[in-house]
């Protein structure tokens, strides 16, 4: 269909009540090829067998089918939509289109209904309705039976629906678990205090088809009722964790809304969900220019929506100032600064041109709207809506745009936002970027009512030239890098004086360095700032960048750190328009580079680590073991060779262990969570290492005839509690068949000789330095006979050594012992030995006085290294690891069933804890092991030295104190001293003889 064939955007008719797909008159767009078609035609013919209800509609009705054919052609999701559950297609063609939506909207809406309704059913619920939505609104959007406006709006509705559905049954599963008490159970939401707000695109109804959405959560502690105020924050945090999961997790049924909760106040070192009252105080003393523009289109979706609307009341005055102070200006231009730093993206052209940051797209005229109601919102309460076309209306109305911008700019925004849904429809992407090919072009062009890409081309690029010559009349095309602290001047080869000035007022001691540093990024020398593109970003960054290191102490040493970081950087663009756009990005790097040398250190050395941050779920949620495995096979499967596979493995392990430390500064991960993920990496590594190596090993000498293999992990690695940098305590234990004597291979082995190599190898493999570092310290000394026996253990000779030589601190490590990789069947066998010797019956009086005469042992030998020393202080770790141990041992004698081997110490007290002591020790015990857990993860993962408080870095003690729940240093350091006093003293008795 030609151009001006087309209906107008602004002119096309939302769907009404009569509506419905199956009374099409006329075919408003064709296939992508008569080959295309005929192929569609045939497949819609079997979906006819599988549900007969399609057959009138693909034979009798002419348009009806040639519109299908034509839709199913351009849009490959759409097509396997429907091909899912043709009966879902057969209704829709059937059924009204306001009754087919609204009756999904409603099953969202009630998803979270009947008796003990689990997360898996109430995501499928979610998934099958979320995706005959979305086949609905688009075939619809396509046939001209609706506009980008009613499916924005429709969309945006079941967004809040699902996730109101997800809230009431999250809160309702809180309220059966006695964690929170709801006022009613068949409304959990109503009263609950638990405010959920959409943000963006979903706060103002105009959700894209294939979009995330943005919430922020806040909630009144009195209002929730939870059974113990202060166990709130980690009841929200697991329940948003899992809203999270339900909502964006694939599926079979695919997945309802990706989901990110980064809109938050300071989302690098806040809960997922904040106190109102907390929240307010942010907003009111250290809220941000850019959080002014994101509340405009705030709205609550679920949870308590009167409590929700009155926390935005309450936000009102933050958002749209009374009066235009020279502090708002300031504010306002640094929002232009960030759009200008953010759209880039050269000069107009139609082919891979960014419809929403590029050039003339839809974010320059919401930019353009959100600006002038920033300026005139505080004054005028008609600017303070959340609709861009509404907005745009009053801005007319009101004198601050003359009707033909308005005209203009509401028929260009609905016009690219029609473009932009049809983007995502192809393959259900959430992407903006036009495609860069001819033919993909036109399937665009074809989807939008065009006969071609040529007629297409032509009146999108009016469209856009037409916003970014409005656009430009708003903002100048320059920005100033004059701050409200005075001049940030960078250019010629001295220092400007009043710059030096502005420098030190930001917090710095030698504002010369940091001058000439600043003027090296400026005139080019790195690799990162060489591109023209990558200067101007980097300099509208600037102003953030030094304000942000001028607020922590050590604000140069800070930012030194950054400059080492960027010496290295291979290239910058992306990095400065995300740290740009991301105030919480950047606030997380200070974070880093003021609070955590080793980090910066690999960071510095090894930036591409920092890529992993570009993963929006990063803030959010813990990796799941599944998902890092399937991660991991993915980045190993390009790896050609052996050295080329060890590398990779150590490039994986070296970003993944960085992300984890970035969620546990952060406060994603807390101290235990932390030990567990970072073991969950260390096996999957190490697995792969010995799949490696045991290649390389059959390639070189064959295999031994029913050989077989287990990976014993021990210490913290078997407990599940790694910190940063841990060793790996490892045992390999072998079997094979008694009449086998060498292995089938070019160069055969005798199986001492063979498992012996194979596990030599494997250390190797894993501590050997490459040039992409090292993996882990091995240690292996945990064996049978410690360093003077052979690397590798036959399984006969291990169970025998275990249960009849062994000594008593020997089986203390077996407690923590854990298969990890090798064969199945061996892994069974081993884990039953570990069993066996752990539920023996032994001299209690003997075993008492062999773990008292071991720890003060290494009292003895291994003093600690100062109070910090968190492991070997008396009644620190080790005291804590014992007691453990000690009761572990010790539970078969008294007829108690212990946990397996391998079991965390955490989960070992809550076991026997209450069989061996009093409650209050046992709850000492426990808090003691979770404090010290916490800050050692912080100390190991930020240090490689001792810890010295007066030497530390300052953002390093604000880490502590957060992890410590404690308000300062010295009230952090006489908890530690109380506790460990106290756990001395109990584990004293506790291994008494």
């Amino acid at each position: 269909m030609a151009d001006k064939e087309r209906p107008a955007p602004e002119s096309r008719p939302p769907h009404d009540e009569a509506a419905r797909l199956g009374a099409l008159a006329r075919n408003p767009i064709m296939p992508m090829s008569k080959a295309e078609a005929k192929a569609g035609l045939a497949d819609l013919r079997a979906l006819a067998r599988e549900a007969p209800a399609l057959a009138p509609f693909l034979e009798d009705a002419a348009a009806v089918r040639d519109f299908l054919v034509a839709a199913f052609s351009l849009s490959p999701y759409l097509r396997d939509a429907a091909a899912l559950r043709p009966a879902v297609l057969a209704e829709l063609l059937a059924t009204p289109l306001n009754v087919f939506l609204e009756a999904r909207i409603a099953s969202a809406r009630n998803a979270w209904q009947g008796e003990g309704v689990s997360d898996g059913e109430i995501m499928t619920r979610l998934r099958r309705a979320k995706r005959e939505m979305a086949l609905a609104l688009a075939l619809a959007d396509l046939a001209r039976l609706s506009d980008a406006k009613a499916s924005a709006r429709d969309l945006s509705r079941f967004a809040g629906a699902a996730v109101s559905a997800v809230v009431d049954h999250l809160l309702l599963g809180a309220h059966k678990a006695g964690q929170i008490h709801l006022a009613d159970e068949r409304r959990p939401s109503a009263g609950s205090g638990v405010i959920v707000l959409g943000m963006g695109k979903l706060g103002a109804g105009e959700l894209n088809f294939s979009s995330d959405i943005d919430l922020v959560v806040f909630y009144e502690p009195q209002a929730a009722g939870f059974a113990d105020p202060s166990d709130a924050p980690e009841i929200f945090a697991r329940l948003l964790r899992r809203l999270i999961r339900i909502l964006q997790e694939r599926t079979g049924d695919g997945y309802v809304f990706r989901t990110d909760l980064r809109l938050r106040p300071d989302p690098g070192a806040t809960p997922l969900a904040i106190p109102v009252e907390a929240a307010l105080i942010y907003y009111e003393g250290r809220g941000q220019n850019w959080e002014r523009a994101a509340f405009i289109k705030a709205q609550p979706v679920a949870g308590d929506l009167e409590a929700g609307a009155g926390f935005l009341r309450e936000l009102r005055p933050f958002v749209f100032r009374k009066y235009l102070d020279y502090a708002a200006i300031a504010d306002i231009h640094s929002i232009k600064r960030q759009i200008h730093a953010h759209k880039g993206h050269g000069e107009i052209a139609v082919k891979g041109h960014n419809v929403k940051l590029g050039r003339g797209g839809i974010r320059e005229i919401e930019f353009f709207v959100q600006t002038q109601q920033l300026i005139a919102g505080g004054r005028t309460p008609s600017l303070r809506g959340r609709e861009t076309e509404a907005m745009l209306a009053e801005l007319a109305r009101e004198g601050w745009i003359d009707g033909q911008t308005r005209d203009e700019l509401t028929a260009a925004y609905w016009f690219l936002r029609d473009v932009e849904h049809r983007i995502q429809m192809v393959h259900d992407e959430q992407s903006h970027v036009l495609p860069t090919s001819e033919a993909e072009l036109k399937r665009i062009a074809l989807m939008m009512g065009f006969a071609d890409a040529r007629s297409f081309s032509e009146a999108l690029s009016k469209v856009l030239r037409r916003v970014e010559r409005r656009y430009a009349q708003l903002f100048e095309r320059e920005a100033s890098l004059t701050t409200e602290s005075g001049n940030l001047v960078f250019t010629g080869q001295s220092d400007d004086p009043d710059t030096l000035e502005t420098l030190r007022r930001l917090g710095y001691e030698r504002p010369e360095d940091i001058s000439r540093v600043l003027r090296t990024w400026h005139n080019g020398r790195y690799r990162a700032t060489q591109s023209v593109e990558a200067r101007e970003r980097l300099t509208e960054l600037t102003p953030a960048l030094l304000k942000v290191f001028g607020e922590s102490r050590r604000a140069d040493e800070a930012l030194l750190r950054f400059d080492g970081f960027l010496r290295q950087l291979p290239a910058g663009i992306q990095l400065f328009s995300l740290l740009g756009n991301n105030p919480g990005l950047l606030s997380l790097l200070v974070t880093i580079m003021s609070s955590a040398p080793r980090l910066a250190e690999i960071v510095a050395a090894r930036p591409h680590v920092f890529d992993g941050l570009l993963d929006r779920r990063l803030l959010a949620e813990r990796p799941e073991r599944a998902a890092l495995a399937a991660r991991l096979v993915d980045f190993l499967a390009p790896a050609r060779h052996y050295e080329d596979r060890l590398d990779r493995l150590r490039i994986f392990a070296a970003e993944q262990r960085f992300l984890l430390g970035i969620r546990l500064l952060t406060g994603v991960l807390d101290g235990e969570a932390s030990g567990e993920a970072l073991t969950d990496l260390a096996d999957l590594v190490i697995a792969a290492a010995l799949e490696a190596v045991e290649a390389e090993m059959v390639a070189a000498h064959g295999v031994i005839p029913g050989g077989r293999l287990a990976l014993i992990a021990m210490g913290k690695a078997g407990s599940r509690e790694l910190t940063a940098g841990s060793d790996i305590d490892l045992i390999l234990i072998y079997d094979h068949d008694d009449e086998q004597v060498e292995s089938d291979g070019p160069r055969p082995l005798d199986p001492t000789r063979y498992y012996a190599r194979l596990t030599q190898r494997l250390i190797a493999a894993l501590s050997a330095p490459t040039a992409e570092g090292v993996l882990y310290a091995v240690d292996m000394r945990l064996r049978p006979s410690g360093n003077k026996g052979p690397v590798a253990t036959r399984m006969p000779a291990f169970a025998r050594y275990q249960q009849e030589e062994a000594w008593t601190w020997e089986h203390l490590a077996l407690t923590r012992a854990r298969a990890i990789a090798g064969d199945a069947g061996l892994m069974a066998e081993a884990t039953a030995v570990f069993a066996a010797i752990l539920s023996a019956p032994r001299d209690p009086r003997q075993t008492a006085k062999d773990v008292a005469e071991m720890r003060a042992l290494i009292d003895k030998e291994k003093a600690p290294d100062g109070a910090w020393d968190l492991k070997l202080i008396p009644g620190g770790l080790v005291d804590l690891e014992f007691s453990a141990q000690f009761m572990m041992l010790m539970a078969a004698g008294r007829g108690i069933a212990a946990p397996p081997s391998g079991t965390p110490t955490r989960a070992v007290l809550a076991q026997l804890g209450p069989q061996f002591l009093s409650p209050e020790d046992a709850e000492t015990l426990t808090h003691a092991l979770h404090l010290m857990t916490a800050l050692s993860q912080v100390l190991r993962l930020c240090l490689d030295d001792p810890f010295e408080p007066e030497e530390a870095p300052a953002g390093l003690i604000d880490l502590l104190c957060r992890a410590g729940d404690a308000p300062d240093m010295k009230v952090l350091e006489a908890e530690l001293r109380g506790l460990g006093k106290s756990v001395r003293r109990i584990f004293t008795a506790l291994a008494s003889p």
